[in-house]
């Protein structure tokens, strides 16, 4: 069951909007696709995030055990096989990015709640490889466009610690926009950290953001 102001919903047994296949777009990067997430991605996911501890380590909760540990090869198994759950039970819509084919990262949203809500988070990461080429803010794009339409979701927010400018500048591009603070909400590189709050409902997107990046010049169809 999940819970909404008190009032309980049975969790949907089906599970809309996943699993799919979502893109291209071509982005200064390169050709920036969504797919599943996979069993097979365990050694280039561990690759990367071991890789790239300085660069995600400071924005992502705290988790148990050292980084090392959980960013393993062998620890990918149970958290794909988490995610798949989840997104059987219509909880979560978990995906890869892609660039030009490769993983670059992932992209996920979780804490579905359907009946009246109809909202969800959103969040990702990149590989400090790709960042700054427009990856991202694709990726964001893409999936918001998908949570909205196949998904049947009517509202996504994204929380970022305000030093995170990097990423504030991607929800901005994509089409979100800021709400708030939340204080010290999330336990992040091992102290409670505040919070900004960006969100984006159905009827704010119009034709959707990804027509929005092309219109801006940000994106192509590719």
């Amino acid at each position: 069951m999940n819970s909404v102001s008190g009032v309980s919903y049975p969790v949907e047994s089906r599970h809309p909007g996943w699993p799919a296949r979502l893109g291209p777009l071509r982005v200064p990067a390169g050709e920036v696709a969504i797919r599943p997430v996979r069993l097979r991605d365990a050694g280039e996911w561990s690759r990367i995030r071991l890789r790239d501890r300085a660069h995600l380590e400071m924005w992502e909760p705290t988790g148990v055990g050292p980084w090392p540990e959980r960013n393993a090869f062998w620890s990918w198994p149970s958290q794909w096989a988490a995610l798949r759950s989840l997104a059987r039970r219509g909880q979560c819509l978990p995906f890869t990015i892609t660039l030009d084919g490769r993983l670059a990262g992932q992209i996920t949203v979780g804490n579905v709640i359907r009946a009246s809500l109809r909202s969800a988070w959103i969040g990702y990461w990149v590989s400090s490889e790709v960042v700054r080429g427009g990856v991202a803010t694709a990726a964001v794009a893409l999936v918001t466009d998908h949570a909205f339409g196949l998904a049947g979701l009517h509202r996504l927010e994204a929380t970022v610690r305000p030093e995170n400018t990097a990423s504030l500048r991607v929800l901005t591009k994509a089409g979100y926009r800021q709400e708030g603070l939340f204080e010290r909400y999330l336990d992040v590189a091992g102290a409670w950290r505040d919070h900004y709050c960006y969100a984006v409902t159905r009827e704010e997107t119009g034709s959707g953001l990804v027509s929005r990046l092309v219109a801006a010049g940000r994106a192509d169809y590719a």
